[in-house]
């Protein structure tokens, strides 16, 4: 079956969460929780690196909406489910639909750190590429200085498979880094 025929459902539940693609009009929330996250973000992601408005946020998240709807792309937006308010974006990316494989990569807005909101949704969505996706492989790739998200794959019993030395470079281009590479097979 080709990828873009493959039906999703609107939301993965877990006990304390809601799980949804990303969907035009997620901007102010997104943009606000980057804001307030935005040290926290800045040793890990590159694109908090740089200085974003709203309405950038937002046209970078329709373009995401765009990739979930083709297959490209399955970025996802985590809402605690008993207050609607956002958490953080998770997603599977880097695909392989031929194996089929998957990567899981987030971040968490800082105002919910701590409450392993990350390590459920992790495991949802890992559970969910597995059953409904036909999945083989699902990675989670990091910095090897990054404990927090290290932490999350160690917790769900992903074997660390390696350590690529030099391979990437820090978030704000100033030295080489580490990725570890955590993986769960079926």
């Amino acid at each position: 079956m080709k990828p873009i025929l493959i039906d999703f459902p609107e939301e993965i539940y877990t006990e304390r969460l809601f799980i949804r693609k990303v969907m035009p009009g997620d901007g102010k929330v997104v943009y606000e929780a980057m804001m307030a996250s935005i040290n926290d973000l800045k040793p890990w992601m590159p694109w908090a690196n740089r200085e974003q408005t709203e309405q950038e946020v937002e046209a970078n998240l329709r373009d995401a909406h765009a990739k979930f709807l083709t297959r490209e792309d399955l970025r996802l937006h985590i809402f605690n489910r008993e207050t609607g308010q956002f958490i953080g974006a998770t997603g599977l990316h880097r695909m392989n639909w031929d194996v089929p494989k998957f990567e899981i990569g987030y971040w968490i807005d800082s105002r919910h750190s701590g409450n392993g909101y990350i390590t459920e949704s992790t495991k949802a969505i890992t559970e969910f590429a597995f059953r409904e996706l036909n999945a083989k492989r699902v990675e989670i790739r990091c910095d090897s200085k990054n404990t927090k998200s290290r932490a999350i794959p160690e917790k769900l019993r992903f074997t660390l498979e390696g350590i690529l030395k030099n391979d990437g470079i820090s978030a704000d281009r100033q030295e080489l880094r580490d990725t570890c590479i955590y993986a769960k097979i079926q």
